[in-house]
């Protein structure tokens, strides 16, 4: 125990040295673990979640100093996580599923489901003939970005849903140019997800009764969207921080669900030459069409049923040409989720 001498003669010391211009030194701080993660596309609506808990301080509270970048496509984002040019990334499942398939051995697995059910669609004009009836894309011109996640489950999309292509013409497009083609009429359809195509297309000043949506999920394609990868040797050195950050994401997602004005103010400080309304309507179809779904609010938020997901893999040995080289927990790893009862969404 300190004395009341030795106390008082530290603390004259002290004041002596701060008289004399010293100063002392400062406790270290606590280091926080970098992270780096990409997203699939560009800062928009359904980026809420991610940049609520940036701004939140929900990573800086797990002790994580987290930097978000944007992406090229859902499909791009996982080379960018298995290569560990990304710690953890946004991206398409099915593709994730592919590429493990071609190579087992690569450094990435998935950690948390965020679109329970997938966003891949195609979009069309009812004035060029498309309707909500996969059918109706028989005979007509189809615009597909070559990297788009929707595009790649086409081969399983048309056979499920019992579509001729022999009539069917595809052009592959950039995603800049998807949306104006439609808009003039250059192609009768494109592949994307539904709440980007569907508000662009809005935005070309195409009309919400021309518009025609067909839902591969409502069609017969039973399969996961975009959920949270993660490089399978940071997780390995660092699995607390990597179950710090799925933790501050489910509030983020949370908050985006329970707030979406708030989640559309944390994007446009990102990108201010988003329009506001449109935004909001892209947050709010995402959450009511992909991420707060019926299966969501019964199990919470992020995870997944292995038999689904399995099925799903024989679903992609259709689309993607699988060698059946990669199982479900190969896939998906639930080990670094929360419990239940801190995913529930409001």
């Amino acid at each position: 125990m300190i004395s009341r001498r030795l106390l008082s003669k530290l603390s004259a010391v002290t004041a002596l040295a701060l008289a004399a211009g010293f100063t002392m030194p400062a406790l270290p701080a606590l280091a926080e673990t970098p992270v780096k993660v990409t997203l699939d596309w560009k800062f928009e609506g359904p980026a809420a979640g991610f940049l609520l808990a940036q701004d939140k301080g929900y990573f800086k509270a797990e002790g994580l100093d987290v930097t978000i970048d944007t992406g090229n496509g859902s499909v791009e984002a996982i080379p960018r996580v298995a290569t560990g040019a990304y710690q953890i990334g946004f991206g398409d499942i099915n593709s994730l599923i592919k590429f493990l398939d071609e190579d087992p051995s690569q450094k990435i697995k998935m950690i948390m489901m965020v679109y329970e059910r997938p966003t891949f669609a195609v979009v069309g004009r009812k004035s060029l003939g498309v309707t909500t009836d996969p059918k109706s894309l028989e005979g007509k011109k189809l615009g597909a970005p070559p990297p788009d996640g929707a595009f790649a489950q086409w081969k399983a999309f048309k056979q499920v849903a019992k579509i001729d292509d022999s009539k069917i013409a595809i052009e592959s497009i950039g995603f800049p140019v998807r949306e104006p083609m439609l808009a003039q009429g250059k192609v009768d359809a494109v592949f994307g997800f539904a709440f980007s195509v569907i508000l662009n297309l809005k935005a070309q000043g195409i009309k919400d009764e021309d518009i025609a949506t067909i839902l591969m999920a409502e069609n017969g394609l039973n399969l996961y969207g975009n959920g949270i990868t993660v490089n399978a040797d940071f997780a390995a050195k660092n699995p607390a921080a990597v179950k710090g950050f799925v933790k501050a994401l489910a509030k983020g997602f949370a908050d985006a669900v329970a707030k979406p004005e708030e989640g559309v103010a944390a994007v446009l400080k990102r990108n201010e030459t988003l329009n506001k309304d449109i935004e909001l309507q892209r947050l709010n179809m995402a959450n009511s069409m992909n991420i707060k779904t019926p299966y969501v609010v019964a199990n919470g938020f992020g995870g997944i049923d292995p038999a689904r997901l399995t099925a799903s893999i024989d679903t992609l040995k259709v689309s993607m040409g699988l060698k059946g080289n990669v199982k479900a927990d190969q896939v998906f790893d639930a080990s670094f989720l929360p419990p239940k009862e801190e995913r529930m969404l409001p």
